[in-house]
């Protein structure tokens, strides 16, 4: 049997999945991922040979990193798993997978599951948005997925939060050495540290969540300063892409009612008199990066 198999390498998890020629769902496995390069070559290697016999077939590979591989020196770089920095690592898998690999960076893989057979099936331009650990995008037009020439296309989350407020400046230290970028603001870590700033109170995001939706008042405080974050951030992008459909992904767009309450603040911030771009929730939670990975071949 012919399969496309995608796997998912997370900072916590990594994830494999086998997708037969429609699509359908043949097998899947997870690992927790390891905090070294070669373990997590070995772990991978490990997925595939575990979905291929589970499903009982072979396929290509697709692999959705944090990072991308440059094109310059084919080295992966921009990764949060700071082990894979500086590493070949789709030569390196090729070659234990004795198959060619098309390495994307995840929430690349994201936009295009979501596109694909998605929230966003359908639409010509589909702007993916990771909110999880740190924040990521993804643009996909008409089935493809744009890289752009720096393969930096859709990191809208190491650009300045737009038209901050005085509170806001310079903002949080970023590790890519600026200060006040989207991602300190949006990540989920970055939701966690303003409610502990302004309330002294520590929390989860699901927490902070669940409060808010109990009616508990600083936790709807912190929720309704995300929101109007998140709008400004996405503005931008809208201004400059003019998506058809955003989609949010990763753990924090899990937040109660979170797409309905970006979409009613967007519009206040985008430089048009009426605006159709929507804005969902994901619709393959988790799976989007795997399965957008699968779907790389």
């Amino acid at each position: 049997m012919s399969l496309r198999i995608g796997v998912d390498l997370g900072g916590t998890k990594t994830e494999a999945v086998a997708l037969g020629a429609d699509g359908g769902e043949r097998a899947r496995v997870r690992l927790a991922t390891p905090r070294s390069y070669e373990a997590c070559l070995e772990t991978i290697a490990t997925l595939v040979s575990r979905v291929e016999h589970e499903a009982g077939g072979r396929g290509t590979v697709g692999v959705g990193i944090p990072g991308a591989i440059s094109p310059v020196s084919g080295f992966v770089k921009n990764a949060n798993s700071r082990w894979l920095i500086g590493r070949a690592l789709g030569d390196d898998l090729a070659r234990r997978l004795e198959r060619p690999v098309r390495v994307m960076n995840d929430a690349n893989c994201f936009a295009l599951s979501e596109a694909v057979d998605g929230a966003g099936a359908g639409a010509h331009s589909v702007f993916g948005v990771i909110l999880g650990t740190g924040v990521g995008g993804g643009i996909v037009l008409g089935g493809s997925i744009v890289q752009g020439a720096q393969l930096i296309a859709g990191e809208w989350g190491h650009n300045p939060l737009p038209w901050p407020a005085d509170e806001e400046r310079p903002g949080p230290a970023c590790y890519c050495g600026k200060r006040g970028c989207i991602e300190t603001f949006l990540s989920g870590p970055g939701l966690e540290a303003d409610h502990m700033r302004v309330t002294g109170q520590r929390a989860t995001a699901a927490d902070i969540g669940a409060a808010g939706a109990a009616g508990d008042a600083g936790a709807t405080a912190t929720l309704t300063r995300y929101v109007d974050r998140l709008a400004r951030g996405l503005a931008t992008v809208v201004n400059i892409l003019d998506p058809d459909v955003i989609v949010l992904g990763g753990g924090v767009s899990n937040l109660p009612d979170l797409a309905r309450a970006v979409s009613a603040a967007l519009p206040a911030h985008v430089f048009t008199d009426e605006l159709t771009t929507s804005v969902a929730r994901n619709l393959h939670g988790d799976s989007s990066g795997v399965r957008g990975a699968a779907w790389l071949w």
